[in-house]
């Protein structure tokens, strides 16, 4: 069966609790950067706001953020982004008694049933994820020509060579749109491709190498005297791996750094505000993000992707997964607020193998 995404079942604001509901209050900001008293914080689910009798969308949200009413449009805007007198949303309400509704049920099925008690609702280490990965087989295929897909990546993905080609290999299929990271994910591929070794252990044998810890720091330097990391490539020092691909095929990557950093890369975010703008840039776009292995960079994901976006005009879902061998890893986003997310517990590197050969293989389901 071909791949279709879920219809997105709006608010019938027909009903008399929004035709009566009055207009929602919105409160100039005091001052740049800070949000009137009793504002409403955004949720990743779509929420309309009623101005001049008209319920309106926010079409680019995300969570933890203020509604603000620019030219007739309203934005989700983060606090540090305010600026003084900007009409910012107030009130808490959100079931549309006071002008503001938050439509968490849009992609509900109309026959789903869940029963009262059931065993194995939760998702650990014992969970069976064969039907989770052929649904992410068919998803990437649709997405690939329908959608934009972006990645979250820990440095554990560069560390094993058959797991280096498999997201090498998904950057050249085209089921990769854009790449979130920090810089180990990136030195470490570079290493790879460079010197061979991931953190001084040889990718393949996992054996350590002589002088071994020297070759992550001689690769941001060797990055460096280039001037850049496309330099670097295409000097022919890498001919391999996942950021070059990323290069190849003009896919763009955001790096953000943190205090542990070496170097860093010349390409690595140090303002972490900077970095974020440059990460919501990419998620503004996403209809698919995919988290691995990196519990920092993918909470920070979640915090700014919503469970919707707007296509030419088409309410549609945005799929979430988090992926990483800890239990901890995935339900920590659940518990921050991202609960459309879906989370898989498994090794990475087997992960992505298995993903480079489903979108490759026939589906195992017809």
């Amino acid at each position: 069966m071909p791949f279709t995404l879920p219809a997105y079942h709006a608010p019938d604001f027909t009903l008399p609790q929004f035709q009566t509901a009055p207009d929602a209050r919105f409160t100039p900001a005091p001052q740049d950067g800070v949000a009137p008293e009793g504002y409403h914080a955004t949720s990743i689910f779509p929420e309309y706001f009623k101005v001049d009798g008209q319920w309106l969308l926010v079409e680019e949200s995300r969570m933890d953020c203020v509604a603000v009413l620019r030219q007739g449009r309203l934005s989700a805007v983060e606090f540090r982004n305010l600026k003084a007198g900007e009409p910012v949303a107030v009130g808490r309400s959100e079931d549309g008694s006071r002008g503001i509704y938050v439509h968490a049920a849009g992609f509900q099925q109309e026959d789903a049933q869940q029963e009262t008690f059931s065993f194995r609702q939760g998702r650990s280490r014992e969970t069976a994820y064969s039907m989770d990965y052929d649904s992410i087989y068919e998803l990437l295929r649709h997405e690939r020509e329908h959608g934009y897909i972006v990645w979250v990546l820990g440095p554990a993905c560069a560390f094993d060579a058959d797991a280096r080609d498999a997201f090498a290999a998904l950057v050249r299929g085209g089921y990769v749109h854009g790449l979130l990271a920090g810089n180990a994910l990136a030195t470490h591929d570079l290493e790879a491709g460079y010197l061979r070794t991931a953190l001084g252990q040889d990718i393949y044998t996992q054996q350590s190498r002589p002088n071994g810890h020297y070759n992550h720091i001689d690769t941001i330097n060797a990055v460096r005297a280039c001037g850049s990391t496309a330099a670097f490539i295409h000097s022919g020092a890498v001919r391999d791996g996942i950021i070059y691909e990323c290069v190849q095929h003009s896919v763009p990557y955001v790096l953000v750094g943190s205090v542990r950093d070496d170097g860093p890369l010349p390409e690595v975010y140090g303002n972490v505000y900077e970095g974020q703008n440059a990460m919501r840039d990419q998620v503004r776009r996403a209809t698919t993000v995919i988290c691995m292995a990196s519990t920092l960079h993918t909470v920070a994901t979640g915090n700014m992707t919503p469970s919707y976006r707007v296509v030419n005009g088409q309410i549609r879902p945005v799929y979430f997964y988090s992926v990483d061998i800890s239990e901890f890893a995935v339900n920590k986003l659940r518990d921050r607020g991202s609960l459309s997310v879906r989370t898989i517990v498994t090794n990475v590197q087997d992960f992505i193998v298995n993903v480079r050969k489903g979108v490759a293989d026939t589906p195992l389901h017809a």
